[in-house]
């Protein structure tokens, strides 16, 4: 988590809300990939840290299946970040802060857990909540 936290500051330095990304190998000792918000920057409204790490990670691979692997990120998925996680077949995710306006992975919807879906990640929340939340409560406030 602490890797991600750095890749949400590099988003405050490009302008965006600071939520940042990493892919880490089946034993989870590798980092495969890291992302950070990129939507100002990019002016793509896909460009998610989480999409971003998760392309990365493919890339990195040559596969876009990430059996194995899991994704650490510094705030709870949002819809679109939720589906692309069930779709590239990670086995977990790991998330900081809650996200009770957005949240895709267990607060405001479920996604990754929807018995309807072929595949259900497991996640793993709360890991580092304060220092993530803290990041995004003082990003806000200075907007």
């Amino acid at each position: 988590m602490r890797l991600a936290l750095d890749e949400a500051e590099l988003a405050v330095r490009g302008g965006d809300v600071p939520v940042g990304a990493v892919v880490l190998s089946p034993d989870g000792s590798t980092v495969l990939a890291a992302g950070h918000n990129e939507r100002e920057a990019a002016g793509d409204p896909t460009a998610h840290a989480e999409v971003l790490a998760l392309r990365r990670a493919a890339a990195r691979l040559g596969a876009w299946r990430l059996t194995g692997c899991t994704l650490v990120v510094t705030l709870e998925p949002c819809t679109m970040c939720a589906g692309a996680l069930v779709q590239s077949r990670v086995d977990r995710v790991v998330y900081g802060a809650r996200d009770d306006k957005a949240g895709a992975a267990g607060s405001v919807w479920d996604v990754v857990r929807d018995r309807r879906l072929n595949h259900r990640p497991e996640v793993i929340a709360g890991v580092l909540d304060e220092e993530c939340a803290r990041l995004l409560t003082d990003f806000f406030r200075g907007r």
